[in-house]
């Protein structure tokens, strides 16, 4: 929550859908320019390959034709955090397996045995998925005891994959789900993630470790999870690429819960290539919509751009520079507004305080600690560190005493929410024919402080997670130094035509830039 606050997939497709037109990202010198100590290019890692850029299917070819193992590409991944994660605070801790993970895979790769384009590849975990043998906490000092005794049925998926789990990333708290003035990135485990662009700016809720690490190039993908912005949100403001997928292609078993009615995972990498070919394993693998098509580009493509004013001039500025990027690449961008999102916003919390306390009841019953929301309250009360930040858990306390998701209220509330934020895409793409609909995922991302809380009242996100539907973002440009995303939605379960315009949008508009580390910046004009 962020408000209120493939193995199938043939290295044919791989080639004939992105490979081909890759993205060339520009990475810039690592200087910190304050005071900081600038961290190692991704290209000084003496694998013959740049972190900062490679792609999955480089790796793998790299892999099979024996100039790379996963072994010495999970080994430079372990340099790279223990180099840079003391500044950016975004990995929690890293599985003592790995590296016997990754000698398995290299066999795997020595016998022509591989399971597909994941084989080999690490994948940083945000703490409130299910891994066996390592804490899952959500970021509560509540469950930093016993780790899980399984893994979620994502895990499950990717280990079957062959991925290597590299190990935990922080998060917002009970993914921003305790207080009315949360603080993204900061949990009582793991202290405050800082965003990788500018140090004392906020890398936003509540995959925030998953964003700022794939910032820093401290893992190949992550996979973070989402209620209400809390995939794509972290991916903008850190200037990499997340995919909320449509509600129900990825199992939510084993994952921390908020609401079962808006809840997913979903796959977070800094190109659109490795985030596809992750939710392939993600989604089971074979499914179209986590394939890519090369079909066209962005040529004949209606998209229709949501520019949300509220976010500020030089945010829409990008915005501007973005369409005519887009336009010049053949696709029509028309201005469009969705309609009910003002109902929206008054319907979504309500039911999902209701749907907290149910969800979460039940995910504490299977953990050893509190053993249900009443008893977190008062856990929370008892232990000091749980307000170090911030004190309140007003969320928890209002989800206590929400009404019952029997009863009647509640359920004609769902039923408005569910139907209102379908209509709101549904319409607005029937009314201008379009393709997909296009706004920004964020504004330049605020200072923290842990007196005054987050400033993230984002609404591009709402339409698509409320439904159900999927949404991806994908660099759009910076204000000063700091990363803006352009968020893209689609009708439900259109996942694969999604990734693939915005695989076309991340050719052209070619935004990406590594991160400088600097400890502080001023505002100024977007560029």
């Amino acid at each position: 929550m962020r408000k209120r606050s493939l193995a199938t997939l043939s290295a044919a497709l791989v080639v004939g859908s992105l490979c081909a037109g890759a993205p060339q990202p520009r990475a810039e010198a690592a200087d910190s320019g304050g005071g900081v100590p600038a961290p190692p290019a991704g290209s000084a890692t003496g694998l013959g390959v740049d972190l900062d850029t490679v792609t999955i299917p480089e790796l793998q070819a790299r892999m099979a034709g024996g100039s790379l193992t996963s072994s010495a590409l999970t080994s430079a991944y372990l340099r790279r955090i223990k180099t840079i994660d003391p500044t950016i605070h975004a990995v929690l801790r890293t599985d003592p397996t790995v590296l016997r993970q990754a000698a398995a895979s290299d066999v795997r790769h020595r016998h022509g045995a591989t399971r597909g384009p994941l084989d080999g590849i690490p994948v940083l975990l945000k703490d409130n998925v299910n891994t066996r043998g390592l804490p899952t906490t959500a970021g509560s000092l509540a469950l930093a005891g016993s780790p899980p005794d399984t893994d979620a049925a994502l895990v499950r998926r990717l280990r079957e994959a062959g991925a290597v789990i590299l190990g935990k990333t922080n998060l917002s708290e009970w993914a921003n789900f305790r207080a009315a003035k949360p603080t993204s990135g900061w949990s009582a485990v793991g202290g405050q993630t800082n965003n990788p662009y500018v140090l004392d700016r906020n890398p936003c809720g509540s995959s925030a470790g998953s964003g700022a690490a794939l910032a820093a190039s401290l893992a190949q993908v992550a996979i973070g999870t989402e209620t209400d912005g809390s995939i794509v949100c972290p991916a903008g403001m850190n200037g990499v690429v997340g995919h909320k997928p449509s509600l129900g292609l990825v199992s939510q078993d084993g994952v921390v819960p908020i609401s079962a009615e808006q809840d997913t995972a979903g796959p977070m990498a800094r190109n659109v290539i490795d985030t596809a070919l992750t939710f392939s394993v993600l989604s089971g693998g074979g499914r179209s919509e986590g394939k890519l098509t090369s079909r066209g580009g962005l040529r004949g493509k209606r998209i229709g751009l949501w520019r949300l004013p509220s976010l500020g001039p030089e945010v829409d500025a990008v915005m501007t520079r973005t369409a005519k990027r887009l336009r010049t690449a053949g696709a029509e961008v028309v201005e469009v507004t969705p309609p009910y999102q003002q109902r929206l916003a008054e319907l979504e919390f309500p039911a999902l305080l209701s749907e907290f306390h149910r969800d979460i009841d039940a995910y504490l019953a299977t953990r050893e600690g509190p053993r249900d929301l009443a008893e977190l309250i008062e856990f929370d009360r008892a232990h000091p560190g749980e307000r170090t930040c911030f004190a309140g858990q007003e969320l928890f306390e209002q989800a206590l005493a929400a009404p019952a998701t029997t009863d009647p209220e509640y359920r004609a509330g769902r039923a408005e929410l569910k139907d209102l934020s379908r209509r709101s895409i549904d319409e607005t793409m029937a009314t201008h024919h379009l393709d997909a609909i296009a706004s920004p995922t964020n504004p330049p991302a605020w200072t923290t402080d842990c007196a005054r809380g987050d400033n993230d009242v984002i609404p591009s996100s709402t339409p698509a997670a409320v439904a159900g539907y999927p949404s991806l973002s994908v660099p759009a440009g910076f204000v000063d130094e700091l990363p803006v995303g352009l968020l893209l939605m689609a009708g439900d379960h259109e996942d694969g035509e999604l990734l693939s315009l915005g695989a076309a949008a991340e050719r052209r508009l070619h935004a990406w830039r590594a991160p400088r580390y600097l400890p502080s910046v001023g505002t100024g004009a977007s560029r």
